[in-house]
């Protein structure tokens, strides 16, 4: 079928929304027509070449829509549903057995090579095979393709349009928060980073009943959402001294610490902010080369603890139903988060977010 797609040509360079060819679906495949998907910096990170996806390709892994086929072997959900689409997963390595889905031991070729597991690609154009499949969806086109490991059948009472981010950059903050660290009520956490994730970690850690939750960035408008969303401290990362308050209001330092920024003086900063027995949450790198340098002394004579999460460790067929349910609670209101643009204006959204003007950007089709 003929659909539309924002395609990724060079890198570096703009996407162009063209008319290409969707593949027929196979028996294990679901067709979604594309209600709103979310604009997420994995994104940006393959347009600037950093993560090793071939071009050309289709992007996109924050895709809500409506059911429109499913093949032969499809029993999750029918035609007519309403459904997230997420990381994608293989299904049979340790890790999936286990139900740690996110960990999945195939999770690059899954996600990032954007082809099906037998190599084949699933969009094309006047002869020309174009990258599909990232993230199991490839979601910047009007009709996405997926499969049931990474699609998430929601409620019709819920506004789709908005639900997208739930299943990559939402899942990640909050599910850090929730999930990996598991923080516990009346303890402190410190956030570096107040964009999506960072900002879905504070709701998440509002939740966790976390007193004192502590955010860092560099933009006074960011920091300000994050008191709106129940942060009880905030500092400016280019005007405070951010480990000295820190050490000040906590006395031994915070008991959890989550970075965002995939800066690794950034991280270093986050692990001796710790308490003894304090846990550091990671969930980005600068680079595939990127290295971290901690002091040996500080970090094991105190118990400390530092870990590299992926999707917040959740599974998102109950992670995300989860955060619906506390939305609509008005326990999670990660919609302050959106900013809406059309499809055809993608590459404003990229860049509105890039700026810091647009927290999670969230593109809808008409």
């Amino acid at each position: 079928m003929k659909i539309s797609a924002a395609v990724a040509r060079d890198f570096n360079a703009p996407l162009s929304i063209e008319e290409v060819e969707l593949d027929e679906i196979r028996d294990d495949e679901i067709l979604v027509r594309l209600v709103a998907t979310g604009v997420c910096h994995t994104d940006a990170a393959v347009i600037e070449g950093l993560m090793g996806t071939e071009l050309p390709v289709v992007l996109g892994h924050e895709g809500a829509g409506v059911v429109e086929k499913v093949g032969s072997a499809v029993t999750k959900v029918a035609p007519g549903d309403h459904v997230v689409m997420t990381v994608d997963s293989c299904g049979h390595c340790p890790a999936c057995m286990e139900h740690d889905i996110t960990y999945c031991h195939n999770f690059f070729p899954m996600n990032f090579v954007a082809q099906r597991p037998d190599g084949t690609r699933g969009i094309s154009k006047d002869g020309e095979r174009i990258g599909s499949m990232f993230f199991g969806q490839s979601s910047y086109a009007t009709h996405s393709v997926c499969h049931e490991a990474n699609c998430v059948k929601v409620t019709k009472d819920v506004e789709l349009e908005k639900l997208g981010p739930l299943g990559c950059g939402i899942q990640t903050g909050a599910g850090t928060v929730m999930n990996a660290l598991a923080v516990k009520p009346g303890k402190s956490i410190v956030i570096f980073g107040a964009g999506g994730v960072g900002l879905a970690g504070v709701m998440g850690a509002v939740v966790q009943g976390a007193t004192t939750i502590i955010v860092v960035d560099m933009v006074d408008s960011r920091l300000e959402l994050a008191k709106e969303l129940g942060a009880t401290h905030t500092f400016n990362a280019k005007t405070d001294d951010v480990s000295e308050e820190i050490m000040k209001l906590t006395g031994y330092g915070v008991n959890y610490a989550f970075d965002t920024t995939g800066n690794a003086k950034v991280i270093r900063q986050a692990v001796e902010l710790l308490a003894p027995r304090g846990t550091c949450a990671i969930v980005g790198a600068s680079s595939p080369e990127a290295e971290l340098v901690l002091n040996e002394t500080h970090f094991m004579s105190g118990g400390r603890r530092m870990m590299g999460v992926v999707e917040g460790e959740a599974n998102p067929d109950v992670f995300i139903p989860t955060m619906i349910a506390l939305w609509q609670q008005g326990r999670f209101p990660f919609d302050k988060l959106i900013t809406f643009f059309p499809f055809e204006e993608i590459n404003e959204a990229f860049a509105a977010s890039a700026r810091g003007e647009a927290i999670k950007p969230v593109l809808r089709f008409s």
